[in-house]
């Protein structure tokens, strides 16, 4: 952002007769301009907005062509879903061992009972208990298998993952927002022409509250304070126009006087930039030049 010449705050009122007071400070409106830049490249396929178009905040000024992220993006989500689609079902794939474990640890307690009461041997006991620790070993071995190989496709997703969010967020970003509710002062853009990326497209600035930017003296320096009133006068075709200011912004370092505020021999004098603010009838336009009278 930056500041362009325009602005203040207040309520106006209208002077047909010229005042014989002579103004403590001269200066010019300004108005804080906002240069709006493309985040994405492409195409320019469709804008609403010409020069002197009122904006609200967050409305569409241009829009990129999208195409190419469109396709981009349905290209990451089919290779997502090819991935999901190697993914192992655990639990199914674990079923035929855990079932088979579930039958050989029944059997081995109901051998254990028979041999207790003398109707089974040992040698039955430690087959069954053999055949069930090979089965239990098996499955846990599956199971550690499985989960490696999804652990595998699990890491190969992530990234698209990401990349898909990437692209997504690229798509919102073709269209251009404004950042501000304002005025378009320029439009640097039309539908067809190719835009890069940090590329302005617009400037705009709010022209409903306006500044101007004066210079006083050391001495008067003592005499203001910000949040201060003054008027702030304009040349009218019927007389001077003459509006409410506030002082907003006082600097804390002295610097010639600029060569389109005072005379040649003025402009050597060390003086002090102040900022007023005041509400915008319609009548300001960045630039104007204007006198200012201090309300002590």
């Amino acid at each position: 952002m930056k500041k362009l010449s325009i602005l203040l705050l207040g309520a106006f009122t209208l002077s047909c007769s010229s005042s014989d007071q002579t103004p403590d400070a001269y200066g010019n409106l300004e108005a804080t301009e906002v240069f709006v830049s493309a985040e994405v490249g492409g195409k320019i396929i469709q804008s609403s907005i010409r020069e002197g178009s009122l904006l609200e905040e967050n409305q569409i000024i241009l829009t990129v062509d999208t195409t190419q992220l469109h396709l981009k993006k349905g290209q990451t989500e089919a290779m997502i879903s090819a991935l999901r689609e190697k993914l192992q079902n655990i639990p199914i794939q674990l079923e035929v061992y855990q079932k088979k474990e579930q039958l050989l640890r029944r059997e081995v307690q109901r051998v254990k009972n028979l041999l207790e009461a003398g109707a089974a041997t040992q040698k039955q006991l430690d087959d069954l208990s053999g055949e069930l620790e090979v089965i239990t070993r098996q499955s846990e071995a599956l199971e550690s298998q499985l989960s490696t190989a999804n652990r595998s496709i699990l890491s190969e997703i992530k990234p698209l993952n990401w990349q898909l969010l990437q692209l997504e967020d690229q798509i919102t970003r073709s269209a251009i927002k404004s950042p501000i509710s304002g005025t378009v002062l320029q439009k640097f853009k039309e539908p067809g022409e190719m835009v890069m990326p940090g590329q302005p497209v617009a400037k705009l600035a709010n022209l409903e509250h306006m500044e101007a930017r004066i210079f006083i003296t050391g001495d008067q320096l003592l005499s203001i304070k910000l949040g201060g009133q003054a008027k702030v006068s304009i040349d009218g075709t019927e007389g001077n126009i003459v509006y409410d200011g506030t002082i907003i912004w006082i600097s804390d370092r002295a610097e010639f006087t600029p060569k389109s505020i005072q005379t040649k021999a003025e402009r050597v004098n060390l003086v002090y930039a102040v900022k007023l603010e005041m509400k915008n009838d319609g009548s300001l336009k960045i630039g104007m030049p204007v006198d200012v009278t201090f309300v002590l």
